[in-house]
């Protein structure tokens, strides 16, 4: 699913130029759990968003379902991201102005779906926001805003599901509920887990761990 080759990413910094990821090889086969984790810093989120797409390494290759992003313009880019991907953000990335219901068939919506209010009102159901389709993020508390992250995200039936610290804003409780319901939409799905986080608890969950250190990967 996931194919990583030499990957490194340089960023300007003051006179010179910073090394944020260092020649950073691995791969992840089609239906695993694999976490991310290293201390702030390291180089996480920017290895995440190199993998979706959503950033161009300064050297090396990313290849996703056998496609390598890098050498595919934004357009296509976009189009693998909306046929392969699903995102879930710590901050929940939802869109104030729309209802759950909206923001969730968002995404199904941009691919053209006939169906997408009922396939994103049935994954509402499936986390739990059945009788909350028609309210705004702001009237949503985090774990619920959360789970409509989840829904958008399962709505598309990924191949393969990032998520970006998705707890990391939310009580111990709250994160440990949604968890459980992502690990047990993971599994139904059969979809590629791919996992950035802190916690090593969480990590451990995982069937593998890739652990950067200062833009190295130092296992995995």
């Amino acid at each position: 699913m996931i194919e990583v080759q030499d990957l490194g990413k340089d960023v300007r910094s003051g006179d010179g130029r910073l090394t944020i990821l260092h020649d950073i090889s691995f791969h992840v086969r089609a239906g695993e759990a694999v976490a991310v984790v290293g201390a702030s810093g390291s180089g996480k989120t920017t290895l995440l968003s190199l993998l979706a797409g959503l950033d161009s390494p300064s050297r090396g290759q990313v290849r996703l379902a056998g496609e390598e992003i890098s050498a595919l313009d934004e357009d296509t880019r976009a189009a693998l991201r909306g046929r392969l991907l699903g995102f879930v953000f710590q901050s929940f990335q939802l869109l104030p102005a729309l209802t759950a219901l909206e923001n969730a068939a968002l995404p199904l919506e941009l691919m053209g779906r006939a169906d997408a209010n009922a396939k994103a009102a049935a994954m509402l159901g499936r986390v739990g926001l059945g009788e909350r389709l028609h309210h705004y993020p702001k009237h949503l508390s985090g774990g619920e805003q959360q789970r409509v992250a989840l829904a958008r995200a399962f709505a598309v039936e990924p191949k393969l599901l990032m998520a970006d610290e998705p707890t990391g804003n939310l009580d111990a409780a709250t994160g440990a509920e949604i968890i459980e319901l992502m690990f047990a939409m993971n599994r139904e799905a059969g979809t590629t887990l791919v996992l950035v986080t802190h916690d090593e608890a969480l990590a451990a969950r995982c069937g593998r761990v890739l652990r950067l250190a200062a833009g190295r990967l130092v296992q995995g």
